[in-house]
């Protein structure tokens, strides 16, 4: 059907041209609001009017005579309809219905995708630093970070995953003087361990058991492995430095395994120490100075960054000489452009969000030619947790929230990734861990794998050549549970292109999901196995190509197509 609709835009387009020179550019079609109005609508008529001083109405029915006379329309539609002002709802032929299915079984996990556009996207996305298990937040930006990755691979960019976290700091402090009391025998309460919350120092202690973990481990004189990093404990309690490489070597690893859990993978992890030992820093802050973008006020260096939109100057370097978080934020999106990277999609937190103007302020003054609003940001609102009806708001393991791999754990991979994935990123949402695990339609992940398990049961019973199917005559798919079917699986490639263009990889579980309710309805309404050969074939394709295109969707969520349930 993608064919058809494109010959069909050509031949609106060149009557468009025809009727006012420079107007080819207006062919579009709409999906009509009310499906029985049509299968495409198009307002060029009312659109074009008033520069052409016509009434709308009157130029509708000229347009409409036209495309009637042509050859693609004539093979496809089986009708053109005017209706209010000047609106054309065109009605598609059964046959033009019908070509999705062999676009898609020929075209199979491919289908949807757009070619190779020769162009680099760079997806930051989890970015915990290595203090703790990623907890339910992080899962919210690991599956929003995969799908968006997976989004734009089906439009043809070459895309980089990338962790980045900072592996020194005040909080790499806190953990590793949280290991080495634990090392030592204290435990939370203890009179070395501060709990005032009006005290500052109580805040430079880690209270989960996970601290014990590691401390147990670098006594026993551990050797833990990560992604990034491999190092062996020495066992003693009074070496720091030890403590702290060991620390963060156990946490990257067992970030890993949440990771890992997930099924999801990255192609680097960019230390933020690296900015520092390699001078990106240093020389992101010199180029500022020598613009003339800061200046010096209370001991502190400020960045002149109300010049570029953000509404206060901010402290770059404060009076203790340490840098502010956001400077080597923009060492490091000016080493992302250099590194080729024209476009960069962050995937963060909310509490980010005033972090946004600083860095592109810092990114405009820095003067390497960034574009302007560059990079994306994805900002996303945390997870409330929900079992047995009560919110769930402390892991015993974290000490203080919901781990990812705890909801991993309650449900399952699938489950986790399409509901963080349902609604939009900036949308307050709750994780039900109940309905999670339910096998019921009202479980959305079920409703969807369902569709396609049982579809793969049909073909099973069949026990034919799915390939076969790509080439039978579909001409008995006149039913409107059929029709409506093959709309929906037409629709996809645009829905995928929207979503990558928006980075909203909820629509793709809410186009799943309708897909999955007019194949069940499908179901529901026409015997798919029927003694007349003929149109138990064209059946089969139908299923098959709408099982092909929810393993399709699916997979661009990271949720498996399961075959059987």
């Amino acid at each position: 059907m993608l064919s058809v609709k494109q010959e069909l835009l050509a031949a609106l387009a060149g009557e468009l041209e025809t009727l006012s020179p420079g107007a080819a550019a207006r062919a579009a079609f709409e999906s009509p609001k009310v499906a029985a109005h049509g299968d495409f609508a198009c307002t060029a008529a009312m659109q074009l009017a008033k520069p052409l001083k016509l009434n709308p109405r009157a130029l509708g029915e000229q347009l409409k005579a036209a495309l009637e006379a042509t050859p693609a329309f004539q093979r496809w539609v089986d009708a053109i309809e005017i209706a209010g002002p000047g609106f054309l709802n065109i009605r598609l032929k059964p046959a033009a219905k019908q070509e999705v299915i062999r676009e898609v079984l020929g075209q199979s996990e491919r289908f949807g995708w757009q070619a190779d556009r020769g162009q680099k996207v760079l997806v930051e996305f989890v970015s915990a630093n290595p203090t703790g298990p990623l907890h339910v937040g992080h899962g919210r930006q690991a599956a929003l970070g995969d799908a968006i990755c997976n989004l734009y691979a089906t439009q043809g960019w070459s895309v980089h995953r990338e962790f980045y976290y900072n592996d020194a700091g005040v909080q790499i402090d806190t953990l590793t003087k949280s290991t080495q009391l634990r090392a030592k025998g204290f435990k939370p309460g203890d009179e070395c361990w501060p709990t005032d919350p009006d005290n500052p120092a109580s805040k430079a202690f880690y209270n989960g058991d996970y601290i014990q973990d590691i401390a147990d481990d670098f006594l026993a004189r551990k050797t833990v492995k990560a992604d990034d990093r491999e190092f062996t404990a020495n066992g003693d309690v009074e070496d720091y430095d030890n403590i702290r490489q060991f620390a963060v070597a156990y946490l990257r690893n067992e970030q890993d395994k949440d990771l890992q859990a997930f099924n999801l993978h990255f192609d680097q992890y960019y230390l933020e120490s690296s900015l520092y030992t390699n001078g990106h820093v240093e020389d992101a802050v010199q180029r500022l100075i020598a613009g003339g973008h800061t200046y010096e006020l209370d001991g502190a260096l400020w960045l002149k960054s109300t010049d570029y939109g953000d509404d206060k100057d901010r402290v770059m370097r404060k009076q203790d000489g340490n840098y502010t978080y956001f400077v080597p934020d923009v060492a490091y999106h000016i080493q992302k452009f250099k590194r080729g990277f024209g476009k960069v999609v962050n995937i963060q937190g909310t509490d980010h969000h005033g972090t946004i103007a600083r860095v592109r302020a810092g990114l405009q003054a820095a003067d390497v030619g960034i574009p302007a609003g560059y990079p994306d940001y994805v900002l996303h609102t945390m997870v409330r947790v929900v079992r047995g009806g009560e919110e769930v708001k402390i892991s015993k393991r974290a000490g203080s929230y919901v781990t990812l791999r705890d909801l991993i754990e309650w449900t399952s991979k699938d489950a986790v990734r399409f509901f963080l994935l349902s609604r939009k990123p900036d949308t307050e949402y709750t994780f039900d861990v109940d309905l999670a695990v339910a096998q019921n339609n009202d479980n959305p992940v079920y409703y969807v794998q369902y569709a396609h398990a049982r579809i793969c049961s049909v073909l099973a019973a069949w026990g034919g050549d799915a390939a076969s199917l790509k080439d039978v005559d579909l001409s008995a798919l006149e039913g409107p549970q059929a029709q409506a079917l093959m709309l929906q699986l037409a629709k996809y490639p645009a829905m995928l292109t929207s979503a990558a263009e928006g980075n909203a990889p909820h629509d793709v579980t809410f186009y799943l999901r309708e897909l999955a309710s007019l194949y069940h309805s499908y179901y529901d309404a026409e015997r798919i196995l029927v003694d007349d050969e003929a149109v138990k074939l064209a059946r089969l394709a139908l299923i098959s190509a709408t099982r092909q295109v929810l393993h399709n969707g699916l997979a661009v969520l990271g949720v498996s197509a399961p075959q059987r349930m």
